[in-house]
Protein backbone atom coordinates (compact mmCIF):
# COMPACT_ATOMS: atom_id res chain seq x y z
CA UNK A 1 0.00 0.00 0.00
CA UNK A 2 1.26 3.39 -0.80
CA UNK A 3 0.56 6.82 0.21
CA UNK A 4 0.66 10.32 -1.46
CA UNK A 5 1.84 13.14 0.06
CA UNK A 6 -1.62 14.84 1.19
CA UNK A 7 -2.24 11.69 2.61
CA UNK A 8 0.82 11.49 4.43
CA UNK A 9 0.38 15.22 5.39
CA UNK A 10 -3.10 14.35 6.97
CA UNK A 11 -1.92 11.36 8.86
CA UNK A 12 1.01 13.09 10.52
CA UNK A 13 -0.38 16.13 10.93
CA UNK A 14 3.42 17.44 8.74
CA UNK A 15 2.42 19.76 6.13
CA UNK A 16 3.74 18.71 2.79
CA UNK A 17 6.34 21.30 2.68
CA UNK A 18 8.36 19.84 5.57
CA UNK A 19 7.90 16.31 3.65
CA UNK A 20 9.48 17.72 1.02
CA UNK A 21 12.43 19.40 2.20
CA UNK A 22 12.69 15.65 4.73
CA UNK A 23 13.21 14.10 1.94
CA UNK A 24 15.54 17.18 0.12
CA UNK A 25 17.93 17.10 3.28
CA UNK A 26 18.60 12.94 2.70
CA UNK A 27 16.19 12.12 5.70
CA UNK A 28 13.45 10.65 4.10
CA UNK A 29 15.59 8.73 0.98
CA UNK A 30 13.75 6.35 -0.92
CA UNK A 31 10.22 7.67 -1.46
CA UNK A 32 9.45 6.45 -4.42
CA UNK A 33 7.40 7.76 -7.62
CA UNK A 34 4.90 7.19 -9.63
CA UNK A 35 5.65 6.77 -13.32
CA UNK A 36 4.28 10.48 -13.16
CA UNK A 37 6.52 11.80 -10.62
CA UNK A 38 4.11 11.64 -7.94
CA UNK A 39 5.58 10.97 -4.16
CA UNK A 40 4.68 7.11 -3.36
CA UNK A 41 4.65 6.76 0.68
CA UNK A 42 4.79 2.99 1.65
CA UNK A 43 4.46 1.60 5.26
CA UNK A 44 7.93 1.79 6.26
CA UNK A 45 8.59 5.18 4.86
CA UNK A 46 5.84 6.69 7.82
CA UNK A 47 7.80 4.09 10.27
CA UNK A 48 11.00 5.97 9.37
CA UNK A 49 8.93 9.55 9.05
CA UNK A 50 7.57 8.49 12.80
CA UNK A 51 11.48 8.49 14.19
CA UNK A 52 12.36 11.30 12.64
CA UNK A 53 9.37 13.48 14.57
CA UNK A 54 10.31 11.62 17.53
CA UNK A 55 14.04 12.21 17.22
CA UNK A 56 13.33 16.29 15.96
CA UNK A 57 10.71 16.98 18.88
CA UNK A 58 13.16 15.72 21.37
CA UNK A 59 15.69 17.75 20.57
CA UNK A 60 17.58 15.78 17.94
CA UNK A 61 19.18 18.24 14.99
CA UNK A 62 18.49 17.66 11.56
CA UNK A 63 22.50 17.47 11.00
CA UNK A 64 22.10 14.32 13.33
CA UNK A 65 18.99 12.86 12.01
CA UNK A 66 20.17 12.81 8.79
CA UNK A 67 23.60 11.30 10.41
CA UNK A 68 21.53 8.33 11.57
CA UNK A 69 19.94 7.78 8.82
CA UNK A 70 23.10 7.11 6.47
CA UNK A 71 24.63 5.40 8.78
CA UNK A 72 20.96 3.62 8.68
CA UNK A 73 21.64 2.92 4.67
CA UNK A 74 24.50 1.38 5.83
CA UNK A 75 23.72 -1.49 6.22
CA UNK A 76 24.00 -3.52 9.99
CA UNK A 77 27.40 -2.95 9.89
CA UNK A 78 26.59 0.59 11.44
CA UNK A 79 24.27 -0.58 14.59
CA UNK A 80 26.72 0.29 17.20
CA UNK A 81 27.52 3.67 16.10
CA UNK A 82 23.46 4.05 15.46
CA UNK A 83 22.82 2.40 19.26
CA UNK A 84 25.54 4.63 20.57
CA UNK A 85 23.75 7.89 18.81
CA UNK A 86 20.43 6.83 20.08
CA UNK A 87 21.35 6.07 23.66
CA UNK A 88 23.29 9.63 23.95
CA UNK A 89 20.44 10.73 22.79
CA UNK A 90 18.49 9.53 25.68
CA UNK A 91 20.73 10.54 28.06
CA UNK A 92 20.45 13.82 26.77
CA UNK A 93 16.35 13.71 26.86
CA UNK A 94 16.40 12.43 30.40
CA UNK A 95 18.94 14.91 31.39
CA UNK A 96 15.96 17.61 29.85
CA UNK A 97 13.26 16.48 31.40
CA UNK A 98 14.61 16.20 34.82
CA UNK A 99 15.68 20.07 34.23
CA UNK A 100 11.66 20.22 33.54
CA UNK A 101 10.96 18.71 36.77
CA UNK A 102 12.89 20.92 38.59
CA UNK A 103 11.06 23.63 36.82
CA UNK A 104 7.99 22.24 37.24
CA UNK A 105 8.61 21.78 41.06
CA UNK A 106 9.73 25.26 41.14
CA UNK A 107 6.30 27.06 39.69
CA UNK A 108 4.41 24.25 41.78
CA UNK A 109 6.27 26.07 44.54
CA UNK A 110 5.53 29.56 44.19
CA UNK A 111 1.69 28.68 43.21
CA UNK A 112 1.64 27.28 46.58
CA UNK A 113 3.29 30.77 48.20
CA UNK A 114 0.87 33.11 46.24
CA UNK A 115 -2.01 31.06 47.12
CA UNK A 116 -1.21 31.51 50.65
CA UNK A 117 -0.09 35.23 50.35
CA UNK A 118 -3.39 35.56 48.82
CA UNK A 119 -5.42 34.04 51.15
CA UNK A 120 -3.74 35.80 54.27
CA UNK A 121 -4.16 39.32 52.13
CA UNK A 122 -8.29 38.11 51.79
CA UNK A 123 -8.08 37.75 55.71
CA UNK A 124 -6.18 40.35 56.61
CA UNK A 125 -8.68 42.55 54.61
CA UNK A 126 -11.70 40.95 53.24
CA UNK A 127 -13.18 42.66 50.13
CA UNK A 128 -16.58 44.43 50.92
CA UNK A 129 -19.72 43.08 49.57
CA UNK A 130 -20.93 45.70 46.98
Amino acid sequence: MFFTIKQVAEKTALPPYVLRYYEQEGLLPSIARSRNGIRRYSEQDLEWLGLICCLKNTGMSIKQIKHFVALSQEGDSTLPQRCALLQEHKHLVERQIQEMQNHLQKVTHKIEYFTEQYKTALEKDPPSDV
